[in-house]
């Protein structure tokens, strides 16, 4: 996966102590994303805009509010997260992600 003439946003976004960190880009198409890194540990996030994650290393287990249960995802595949939602994602080995909001 490549992005090309993109607008990079410089300053990091840093979550959970530094163990979550991304950094914001703008395609010429004005689609707001984000490429990040997790760090081994169990993390909770809320969303204001839904949300598509591609996992582009690593491996996952994640839980969307409202559901009891967890699903794996590794390298190669995604989940989505409804808007003003939350979900907890679990990290093993270090994760790296593209984030696409809507």
């Amino acid at each position: 996966m490549s992005f090309k003439n993109v607008e990079i946003k410089t300053r990091a976004n840093i979550y959970h102590e530094g163990r979550v960190t991304s950094r914001s880009f703008i395609t010429p198409e004005g689609e707001m994303k984000t490429l990040g890194i997790m760090l081994p540990g169990t993390y909770r996030f809320s969303t204001e805009a839904a949300e598509r994650m591609d996992i582009t290393q690593g491996h996952c287990r994640v839980k969307l509010a409202g559901s009891g249960a967890w699903s794996d995802y590794q390298a190669g595949e995604s989940f989505t997260v409804p808007g003003n939602s939350q979900f907890e994602i679990e990290v093993d080995d270090l994760l790296d992600y593209v984030c696409h909001f809507d």
